[in-house]
């Protein structure tokens, strides 16, 4: 079990290193990164939930990362200053897009697409 999470872990920092790269580089779709965003998600929730399966990390990962775009709705004093930060605007966005919902799904899908044909193999 903890070779797997070592596994996941270091997916996890490789997908976090390319999506910093792909807002950095401006040739690479804002899309890109939110993609990212969602497959470094489906990680994070693998790592802490490495039994489940599949079907429920996908779900788990759609709900925070729908969670957190439709929280860029509120507005309140403390959140604008908190998205001001740095660790505000990497992990909590700055505002709400359906892009980025459609975005997300597609990250999340391609994530559980690939760890099902992984296994499968």
């Amino acid at each position: 079990m903890k070779k797997y999470r070592l596994y996941y872990f270091i997916i996890f920092l490789g997908i976090i290193f390319l999506g910093i790269i792909s807002r950095k580089i401006s040739l690479i779709p804002l899309y890109i990164g939110d993609l990212l965003y969602a497959v470094m998600m489906y990680i994070l929730v693998r790592i802490v939930l490495i039994n489940k399966k599949a079907i429920q990390i996908a779900i788990i990962s759609l709900l925070i990362c729908y969670g957190i775009e439709f929280l860029q709705l509120y507005q309140g004093e403390w959140m604008i200053e908190l998205r001001k930060t740095l660790f505000g605007r990497y992990v909590l966005g700055q505002g709400f897009l359906w892009s980025d919902i459609l975005a997300y799904t597609s990250g999340i899908f391609i994530a559980y697409i690939i760890e099902k044909k992984k296994k499968t193999s």
